[in-house]
């Protein structure tokens, strides 16, 4: 997985520089590798592995008695966070609830970061992606949301989210951009020159 070279950022800005000419709008887009690490995940998957099994074994055999029981388990909870450690697998631990509630703060983070809450007119809009959790969500200001149902995003999301699980993040901003600036243009159309917010792409 990689994120966007330096030519494709390029294409990203001009795609939003080409919809900001026809709306009101302000659109920010950011790129996330992750939301988060997820250490503590993986270490607490470890944490109940490594009581419960050699626990377990120990209660039906009798094998181990009380220094091996701990030594076991003490083994057992080491090995298994190298092994996540190792093989990267730390994400298939993490349940999809979580990395989607990870994901969605950090979006809503970066709404007031990058500041689209205090465009004129309430205009700015968020195109945010996280990679490692195939995550996409649209977050807008009341400028755009009073003439515009989030519903209309949903496909656009729907869409990009599909082009990020194949590996085609660049195609899927561009889209995602074009196609927001179909209804942007619509709804929200130019009244005058502004550039409040910088083009470029967002990298965490």
């Amino acid at each position: 997985m990689t994120l966007l070279s330096a030519s494709e950022q390029k294409q990203v800005a001009a795609a939003i520089a080409e919809v900001e000419q026809q709306t009101d709008a302000e659109l920010v887009t950011v790129l996330a590798r992750s939301s988060d690490d997820y250490t503590y995940i993986p270490l607490l998957w470890a944490g109940i592995v490594a009581l419960l099994v050699p626990g377990a074994v120990n209660f039906l055999t009798g094998w181990f008695g009380v220094n091996g029981l701990l030594m076991a388990q003490w083994s057992a909870f080491i090995g298994l966070c190298l092994l996540v450690r190792v093989s990267g697998a730390s994400h298939c631990l993490v349940p999809r609830a979580v990395r989607f509630w990870r994901a969605s703060n950090l979006a809503r983070r970066q709404f007031l970061e990058q500041n689209l809450h205090h465009t004129a007119g309430g205009t700015g809009m968020l195109i945010f992606v996280s990679e490692a959790e195939h995550y996409v969500e649209i977050l807008v200001d009341h400028g755009i949301s009073s003439k515009i149902e989030n519903q209309v995003w949903e496909s656009i999301v729907s869409d990009f989210t599909a082009k990020v699980r194949q590996g085609r993040t660049l195609e899927g901003f561009v889209d995602a951009i074009e196609a927001c600036g179909d209804q942007l243009k619509a709804q929200v159309p130019a009244t005058r020159e502004k550039n409040e917010l910088p083009n470029h792409l967002v990298i965490l």
